[in-house]
């Protein structure tokens, strides 16, 4: 059985295969979506194939929807090469349950994917075509929070972002060029309302992306490379919105016993390959069953039915209130504090972690003593129950096979939103006292010892990739795993940097405990744990 329209018609063999198969005409709804595109969506990865096509599925399963949705990669065109178009952009979903089963569907609600490429006329004259036609309602994104920054850690603008601004629409080559030169050729075509939508897992993340499509939209204006009205189009919130959201879905590079066990079952051809652009990508998606996404209703332009596919669509507020109870409190400072014990720990996998004792001690800790006392409730999902599902089902899930070496990267971009927030609401609080806290500061203290990039055995791991590592690194010169002598408080410009905690620990009552933690880690082989175990208590 091949993944591809043709192979579909095998209706038995799939069946046999137990693969859901879709329950609309594939070809009827490519030609609805090419004569009136609804949706358009950038970044053609797995979040994408595996949760946000998903919805749409659900709405033409139902007759909900009659069109599917235009993939559009902006930065690995070998995604489409090499995933899309030999399968027909249909995806082989594989959801992974805690018990070891699987569910597994097509999901065909892609009609089409396309290379963002300005460079390539055919690709990017029928991606210019979608845009102008005004039936389209909106365009979603999963490009990573990188895909939206137009500037380097200095805030200088990246050469790049230069070049399009001095060469205009015609030549645009960064993701958010491009977004405004095809908001350019939306505006030429009528000016159509739409709505654009990130549902990267970022905090504001329309916000992120309004300002980047703004300032060069606003650079084209002042060298004359658009007109005032265009900038005045892009603007008007009223014509083009931007959305805020919160995702969340756990979805890991492809496993290979989720290929071989395709294969058993007769899907052909369910290999990853390797792109020049790194991505290890492959036909099917495995991925954990929960999912949310909660997004703001602004479409100036109208909307699928997005609520009738499990999305929850509210106000801004609501928005940021749920995104901050998962980012600050139920799920992802337990994600960066498995990582970095993980790393140091010799784990490879989150669900091992939560086999173990201590580590399941510290994140409970975390998250039920530490943060639910300050949690935000967001009223439309229960902080509770959230935090009661990521810790005794989503990390435990043995079949998900995500490690804290991939959780581990760009922890310095991340450490002032996961645990920082929770500290100044510590440090805001008049019944709470922030020097109470131990298993954030432990989490805290954890990471900076493996900053040292060695594990709790003595021996030389490598550490992930960090925009700060060189400069923490430098920071933590002549500090010696196994050797406590060696520190000679090397930490303290560190921890009084409210760039990388969002507060500077030695003011809120905080930096003398890290400290301490990560001093007693550098005892010697078996420190790391011992330290643990001491604070989990």
């Amino acid at each position: 059985m091949r993944l591809s329209y043709e192979g579909l018609q095998d209706k038995e063999g799939w069946k046999a295969a137990g693969v859901a198969l879709p329950k609309y005409d594939w070809k009827t709804m490519c030609e609805n979506t090419e004569k009136a595109p609804v949706w358009v969506h950038f970044g053609a990865g797995n979040i994408f194939r595996g949760f946000i096509a998903g919805l749409q599925q659900r709405l033409l399963n139902e007759n909900l929807a009659d069109s599917g949705i235009v993939a559009a990669e902006t930065f690995d065109y070998d995604i489409i090469d090499k995933i899309y178009w030999p399968h027909d952009s249909m995806t082989l979903m594989v959801s992974l349950k805690p018990d070891g089963g699987t569910e597994k569907e097509v999901i065909a609600s892609i009609a089409k994917g396309i290379k963002a490429d300005s460079s390539d006329q055919e690709q990017w004259s029928q991606l210019k075509k979608v845009f102008e036609n005004p039936s389209l309602q909106m365009a979603s994104f999963t490009i990573t929070e990188k895909g939206y920054a137009i500037g380097d850690l200095q805030g200088n603008l990246m050469k790049v972002v230069r070049e399009d601004m001095d060469q205009g629409p015609d030549k645009a080559r960064h993701a958010m060029s491009v977004v405004a030169s095809l908001m350019y050729a939306r505006y030429q075509a009528g000016a159509a309302p739409i709505a654009l939508v990130s549902m990267d897992n970022c905090s504001h993340n329309g916000e992120k992306l309004r300002s980047s499509v703004l300032a060069i939209v606003k650079a084209w204006k002042e060298k004359g490379l658009a007109p005032q009205e265009f900038e005045e189009y892009v603007s008007d919130e009223a014509r083009v919105s931007f959305p805020w959201s919160m995702i969340d879905k756990i979805t890991p590079r492809p496993a290979e016993v989720i290929e071989k066990q395709l294969s058993e079952a007769g899907v052909e051809d369910m290999a990853p390959v390797v792109t020049s652009r790194n991505t290890y990508i492959a036909p099917f998606v495995n991925a954990e069953i929960p999912q949310y996404l909660v997004v703001e209703d602004r479409f100036p332009n109208g909307r699928p039915s997005l609520d009738k596919a499990g999305v929850y669509l509210t106000t801004r507020d609501t928005v940021n209130m749920t995104e901050r109870m998962k980012v600050t409190t139920c799920l992802n400072p337990l994600h960066t504090a498995l990582a970095v014990y993980g790393c140091l720990l010799g784990y490879t996998s989150i669900a091992a972690e939560m086999g173990d004792g201590e580590l399941k001690k510290l994140v409970e800790h975390i998250g039920y003593d530490e943060g639910m006392p300050v949690v935000t409730d967001p009223g439309i999902i229960s902080p509770m129950d959230f935090i009661h599902e990521v810790i005794d089902q989503r990390l435990p899930n043995p079949f998900i096979p995500d490690t804290p070496q991939r959780i581990a990267t760009d922890t310095s971009q991340k450490v002032g939103i996961r645990f920082g927030e929770t500290i100044k609401s510590y440090v805001a609080s008049d019944k709470l006292d922030v020097k109470d806290l131990t298993c954030i500061p432990l989490a805290l203290a954890g990471w900076l010892r493996y900053l040292l990039g060695v594990d709790d055995k003595g021996q030389a791991m490598t550490v992930s990739a960090d925009p700060m590592l060189t400069q923490l690194q430098e920071q933590l010169l002549g500090v010696k795993a196994g050797d406590p002598d060696s520190y000679k408080g090397q930490l303290k410009e560190i921890l009084c940097n409210p760039v990388v905690f969002g507060v500077n620990l030695y003011e809120a009552g905080l930096g003398d405990k890290v400290e301490a933690m990560f001093a007693e880690m550098l005892a010697g082989p078996g420190a790391v744990r011992a330290t643990l175990k001491k604070y989990v208590q």
